[in-house]
């Protein structure tokens, strides 16, 4: 198979009546069973996940990328597929939650249903058959049936128990007139751990992780007809008329610094196990707009890249990591008298705790006058938001989407500089603008603002 452009690149989407039905299992198996065939194949996830798009890029070997019409807005859904499915010869969008269940209270806004209309991708809707017969005909006729623009092309079923199981699944569903594709015995060894966030993030398993995608590969590929998956997919209509790939901007060219000329800044991104939410755009964004992106662990790195002129801390878990965290102790004094130097710094959630004097009684990094600590509740949720302030990333008034998904808690929750005030669903505000740090447990896609990584760098650049 050649590969095609990117608006006619052939794409099917993976969904589910509910979570836990075995989107993620069916959805990386299928995308590393048809990589081991030769295909190239562009990995994307519907909604603000991080953790699920490590295990596509594990299986494809590409970057997984999301697609969130909350967070970017609609207009940027096939544009930012495009740019990931650039060269692909199939690509496979791994849905959200249930099929058409979206933003909290905004209608379809952000379902995986509703991505499926913006890319005119075929679904493929993934039942958890364990405990039900005939009932399954219903339930996949509602999901159907519910909104005739989106288009159910087949079924895996998924947790079948028997021969005998499968043959009264298979007997209910022929009065629905959607295909059986595929038919996925209960099997341990694709079970992948989960923890208060969701899934072990790839980063964290090493070997096993590995091991898990070879498993969910080896299922799909014994229990799914992968050529009437590849049909469907290329079955899929042209995008919509005036679709054009998503850019980050120029990169800049490669030539001879000359003597008066200033080098690019460096602007160093935190990575490693405990730092593993970060959307690929953030980097190629900074890159564009004429950075130096250096990644740096701060679970082993002592010291911050050398001529480090700007900090980004994306979120994960430092809670998991406390401890060795808190060992590092020259590494949170370079954190620190960088941030006291004024150098612009961008820290989202696990970022923002990092930043804090302590997480649990363990020193952090000591930037920020708060402390965090674990909490039972869980912070969930699409938000509103405005810059309250001028910042490193963002003047005062700007709007932006974004997304919080944490446990911990931090306190005082803003500083005398707010970061943001948050419109919806609540009216407060959060974060901090002290010197050249913005920290906030908001998580944001940059694609939605460009402007933002451009005065960042640009701040890196002055300071």
């Amino acid at each position: 198979m050649t590969s095609l452009p990117a608006g006619s690149v052939p794409r099917l989407v993976v969904a589910a009546p509910s979570s836990g039905s075995g989107k993620t299992t069916v959805a990386t198996g299928l995308m590393a069973a048809l990589a081991a065939r030769g295909l190239a194949v562009s990995p994307h996830k519907v909604g603000p996940d991080y953790i699920d798009p490590g295990y596509h890029a594990l299986a494809t070997g590409r970057v997984g990328r999301n697609l969130d019409a909350y967070l970017c807005g609609a207009e940027l859904v096939a544009p930012l597929f495009l740019h990931g499915a650039r060269g692909c010869d199939l690509a496979v969008v791994e849905g959200v939650m249930g099929l058409y269940d979206g933003a909290a209270g905004e209608g379809e806004l952000a379902s995986t249903a509703h991505v499926a209309k913006l890319l005119r991708a075929p679904v493929v809707l993934v039942v958890d058959a364990s405990s039900q017969s005939r009932s399954v005909a219903a339930l996949v006729h509602g999901f159907v049936s519910w909104d005739p623009e989106v288009r159910v092309g087949g079924v895996i079923l998924n947790k079948v128990g028997s021969d005998r199981h499968e043959a009264l699944l298979r007997e209910a569903l022929d009065s629905v007139g959607v295909p059986v594709l595929g038919v996925l015995r209960r099997a341990a060894p694709v079970e992948t751990p989960s923890r208060h966030l969701g899934l072990v993030p790839v980063a964290e398993r090493g070997s096993e992780a590995v091991d898990a995608v070879a498993a969910m590969a080896a299922l799909v590929s014994d229990g799914c007809d992968l050529e009437a998956l590849v049909g469907l997919a290329r079955a899929a209509g042209p995008l919509p008329g005036g679709s054009a790939p998503w850019t980050p901007g120029p990169l800049p060219t490669h030539r001879p610094t000359r003597p008066a000329e200033k080098s690019p800044p460096r602007i160093a991104v935190a990575g490693g196990a405990a730092f593993t939410f970060s959307y690929a755009e953030h980097s190629e964004l900074l890159a564009a707009a004429g950075a130096e992106v250096v990644t740096f662990d701060p679970l082993r790195d002592e010291g911050l890249p050398d001529g480090t002129a700007g900090l980004v801390v994306g979120g994960g878990f430092p809670e998991v990591y406390a401890s060795e965290l808190s060992a590092n102790e020259p590494l949170r004094k370079a954190v620190a008298e960088l941030a006291l130097s004024g150098a612009p710094v961008a820290a989202e959630c696990a970022g923002l705790v990092y930043l804090c004097r302590e997480l649990d009684g363990m020193p952090m990094c000591g930037v920020l006058d708060a402390s965090a600590r674990m909490s039972e509740r869980l912070t969930l949720g699409y938000r509103d938001a405005v810059a309250v302030a001028d910042s490193a990333l963002a003047v005062a008034g700007t709007r932006m989407r974004g997304h919080e998904f944490h446990r911990t808690v931090v306190e005082p929750g803003a500083g005398a500089a707010p970061a943001w005030g948050m419109r919806a669903p609540e009216r407060r505000v959060e974060g901090f603008v002290e010197r050249g740090v913005h920290a906030s447990y908001l998580h944001t896609h940059w694609a939605s603002e460009p402007g933002v990584a451009r005065r960042f760098v640009e701040r890196c650049r002055t300071s």
